[in-house]
């Protein structure tokens, strides 16, 4: 039985003028030294004139371009130390100029932009009756398909129309703070997840307090590394626990950022193709208190890891992975409140069905059960969450996508039990939301999918992807959807 869904005109298209300046290292060292011999040989008039020439014509397409140049100059510090010279004696000038040399423009939205989630902006002020303050996030693709996370604030009004502020001329990213502490038992656990040998890990964490910085552990790491004589195996295991060290993080963004201004770009080892379909939620503690949490899937060219992002304001963000033989595959969506005393999270630890987690951590996913499979033929391929559940008075109503013929992506809703969410009420026998003619053709033909949805004034608000390319909104009155679920 059909469901009608009414699709909103807005779209969000990938933007090539939407660009952050990284660091860039063509090539190895050699070739970076051949670059800084160069650029030293350079008398002072022809470095000041350069070095004017890149801030002409760089810096009103960026918030401090000067800042960036010397971080950048940082990163290769070692390698004109390796040169024999002390870097720190150098003119200002020259500084600048080669962090230039080592800074790119890359334009993160040129590719695609989508697989949104909304959720309920922290500002409800100064809106008129029936309106309601939107952030909503977007995965953002740009050159070599690398992922970020981007935003767009709007308002929804009584009658579901939306507007959106007109994104920021300047894109930033934040600032990584290192400054996180880690629990030797909860990291010694995901090591062990990993199939990482004991030995050379309990050569390092012994050394260590049961909590420590990554400071002390870069010098457990480099004190293990000067007693004994590494084989390449064991090298390599040094390698893989800096690689979960550097998962864990926190960034911040400056104060005079707009929201549409600030991008997640990925930081870590773990995540540097990419940061993909970031699932939003309001959360709130049984104290009352307000969280934002996001689980996204970390992709470094090889592996993925799921991993969680947590803010209170959208300016200061901690990552870290989610822990747990269950913390498995993509499509992890926390639920927005505990249910008896546990946090809940759907997930799909198989790639093909539908799971509830339950954990007394946010952190640690150890159990799942198994609520829904393949029913209907245009999921038979495999089913799974399109974002975080969201309470009604007759249950929690979870989006959800199928894949069928043809790897047709379909978007559906399922009903489940306000207090026991592993029982399934019902469902939407047909799809809720099939990609049309507009909507199939894209990077990825055949393509409806979204990260989270919400509700306003009796229907439900769906972001949703546009054959992975661009977005749009459709919304669904509450009533007659549930008035045309299959109920078991």
């Amino acid at each position: 039985m059909t469901i009608g869904v009414e699709r909103k005109g807005i779209r969000f298209q990938p933007d090539s003028k939407r660009v952050i300046a990284r660091f860039y290292l063509p090539g190895g060292d050699d070739r970076a030294r051949s670059i800084i011999k160069k650029v030293l040989d350079l008398s002072e008039e022809e470095t000041r004139f350069s070095l004017n020439q890149v801030l002409t014509n760089f810096s009103v397409r960026h918030r401090n371009i000067s800042k960036v140049f010397r971080k950048h100059f940082n990163r290769v510090r070692h390698i004109i130390q390796g040169m024999d010279m002390d870097p720190g004696i150098l003119p200002k000038s020259t500084k600048l100029l080669l962090g230039a040399y080592f800074t790119m423009e890359y334009s993160i939205e040129s590719a695609a932009f989508f697989n949104p989630s909304i959720m309920e902006d922290p500002d409800q002020t100064a809106l008129a009756d029936g309106e309601k303050r939107v952030i909503v996030s977007f995965r953002a693709t740009g050159e070599g398909h690398i992922s970020s996370i981007v935003f767009r604030s709007g308002v929804i009004d009584r009658n579901h129309n939306l507007t959106f502020k007109e994104p920021g001329e300047m894109v930033d990213i934040p600032e990584a703070v290192k400054r996180y502490v880690y629990e030797k038992p909860t990291f010694v656990d995901k090591l062990s997840e990993m199939n990482i040998k004991r030995d050379l890990v309990n050569m390092v964490m012994e050394r260590l307090p049961d909590e420590f910085t990554y400071g002390q552990l870069q010098k457990s790491i480099a004190d293990a590394t000067v007693e004994n004589n590494l084989n390449s195996m064991q090298k390599k295991i040094v390698n893989d626990i800096n690689w979960l060290a550097n998962a864990h993080y926190e960034i911040t963004f400056s104060l005079d950022t707009a929201l549409s201004e600030r991008v997640i770009y990925p930081i870590s080892d773990t995540e540097v193709n990419g940061i993909e379909d970031a699932r939003f939620v309001k959360f709130t503690d049984d104290n009352g208190s307000i969280t934002y949490y996001a689980t996204y899937t970390a992709y470094n060219g090889f592996t993925i890891l799921p991993k969680m992002i947590e803010t209170k304001d959208f300016y200061l963000f901690k990552i870290l992975p989610i822990h747990g033989e269950h913390a498995q595959n993509k499509g992890m969506a926390l639920f927005p409140r505990k249910i008896d005393g546990k946090y809940v999270m759907m997930s799909r630890i198989d790639g093909v069905n539908n799971y509830i987690m339950r954990s007394g951590d946010i952190h640690f996913w150890r159990n799942a059960v198994r609520i829904q499979e393949p029913q209907f033929p245009w999921q038979f391929i495999q089913i799974g969450n399109c974002g975080s559940p969201v309470e009604t008075e007759k249950g929690w109503l979870l989006l959800t996508h199928g894949v069928g013929p043809m790897r047709r992506y379909c978007l559906g809703a399922t009903l489940l039990d306000r207090e026991n969410p592993e029982k399934v009420l019902g469902q939407t026998k047909e799809p809720l939301l099939a990609p049309n003619d507009e909507e199939r053709e894209g990077y990825v033909p055949n393509v409806v999918y979204s990260c989270g949805a919400m509700i306003h004034n009796g229907k439900l608000v769906i972001p949703y992807a546009m054959a992975d390319y661009a977005s749009t909104f459709a919304t669904v009155s509450l009533d007659e959807l549930f008035s045309k679920l299959e109920y078991y």
